[in-house]
Formats: structure tokens, C-alpha cells, sequence
């Protein structure tokens, strides 16, 4: 069974994702085991203090080292315990390697455990990284937290795990299974609709130039 491991401050806010659709599936089946990590049970003092300002000056707050250390060790420690192998640790941050379809492919093809980290704030001490063996983007712009980022992430990867779509074939056709182009347009009943008619060559019944059409409509991504 493959092992996610969220360090959020936030971990009310994945009890919908990791309780529904196929993230729901996969951990039924025994397929994955997605959990959270309080962040805050690891902060300082008796306010769990878990962030400050940063040396030099600037806005806003940092996450402090000593309790995301903290909270990931504990994690790695209690997966090593279960497994006999470290997970590797991902960094959910803007400055990280651009995340892709052939990404997840490959996250999903090792036999890796994970513990994903989640900013807030202005970002996070950077001793952080001593632990970190990946860090990852979603792209070119910035959101309150990696939350949402650490959710799309997991989601591309638990889903082509083998058991959890279900179709042989499922993850095969879709978009971006070649890492450049994008699935070609699907219908279903009824076959007209406001005036709007499926192509007639997808009810002919001819696998040959249906598979020719799909062919030509699918697009390349830019």
C-alpha cells in the first residue's frame, strides 16, 4: 500500500478530497493511505507557535524550521517503522520543478512513500530544505498555501495507480498520456441536443475512421 503524508496547518481542509471519488476508492481498496500531519501539534511553547519574522526585514511571517523538522521527521520515522524504506519528502513551493503528467507517471510508477509539505505565509525557512528531496510547482503563480497544490498533486498521482480507475485502458487515452496531446471530444446520449448532433461518424459503428477522427481531433498542448 503506498503512503501520502500531508504537513499542513490545515488539515481540515483535505478531509472532502481525500474522502470522496477515487481517493476515496483507492484508500478502500487498500490501494493507498492518504493522511495528515498537524503542523501545529509540532509548534513551540504553549501557543504552538509554528512561525516568525525573517532576519533581514520584509512583510509577513515564516514558517519556522524547528517545527517543520520536527513534523517530518516523526512522519519519516513512523513510515520507516511500518515499511523498512525512508519517504521522500516533497516541497510544495512556486520556485520548484513545473509539475506534469509524466511527472505523476513517474510517482506513480516507484514503489515511494511520501510526505508533503505544505508553505504558508511568505514562505519557510530555508534550512528546510535539508530534509526536502523534491520540490515541486503548479505552476507560474502563487497561492495562500500549498494545500490546493499538495491535493492536485496527489490526486494525478493516486489515480494511475493500478486498481483505483478501474478501465485497463482508462489513463491510456486520456490527455497528455503522450506528455503532449490533449484527449479528442466525447459524447454521449442523447444524439442531438438543441439542434447539437454527435458526429455521425462516431455512431457509425466503423472502428477504423472513428479511431481516424479521434486521430484528428485530438489537439497538441501548448
Amino acid at each position: 500500500m503506498r503512503k501520502f503524508q500531508v504537513v499542513t496547518l490545515f488539515p481540515e481542509m483535505f478531509t472532502g478530497v481525500f474522502g470522496s471519488s477515487m481517493l476515496w476508492k483507492a484508500q478502500k481498496d487498500a490501494i493507498a493511505r492518504l493522511s495528515t500531519v498537524d503542523l501545529r501539534e509540532f509548534g513551540l511553547g504553549p501557543r504552538r507557535t509554528v512561525d516568525d519574522t525573517p532576519y533581514g526585514g520584509g512583510d509577513g511571517m515564516l514558517l519556522r524550521v524547528e517545527p517543520l523538522w520536527n513534523a517530518v521527521e516523526t512522519s519519516s520515522r513512523t513510515v520507516f517503522e511500518e515499511t523498512g524504506k525512508k519517504p521522500k519528502v516533497v516541497l510544495m513551493t512556486p520556485r520548484g520543478v513545473r509539475w506534469t503528467q509524466a511527472a505523476a507517471r513517474r510517482y506513480a510508477a516507484s514503489d515511494d512513500d511520501y510526505i508533503f509539505i505544505c508553505g504558508r505565509y511568505e514562505g519557510y525557512d530555508e534550512r528546510i530544505l535539508e530534509l526536502v528531496d523534491e520540490e515541486i510547482s503548479v505552476g507560474d503563480y502563487v497561492l495562500t498555501g500549498g494545500e490546493l497544490p499538495a491535493m492536485t498533486v496527489i490526486d494525478s498521482i493516486v489515480r494511475l495507480l493500478p486498481g483505483v480507475l478501474g478501465g485497463e485502458n482508462s489513463a491510456a487515452i486520456e490527455s497528455f498520456s503522450d506528455d503532449e496531446t490533449l484527449e479528442f471530444p466525447q459524447y454521449t446520449r442523447p444524439e442531438e441536443f438543441q439542434g447539437m448532433k454527435v458526429p455521425e461518424v462516431l455512431l457509425s459503428g466503423h472502428h477504423g475512421e472513428i479511431e481516424k477522427w479521434r486521430r484528428a481531433h485530438s489537439k497538441k498542448a501548448e
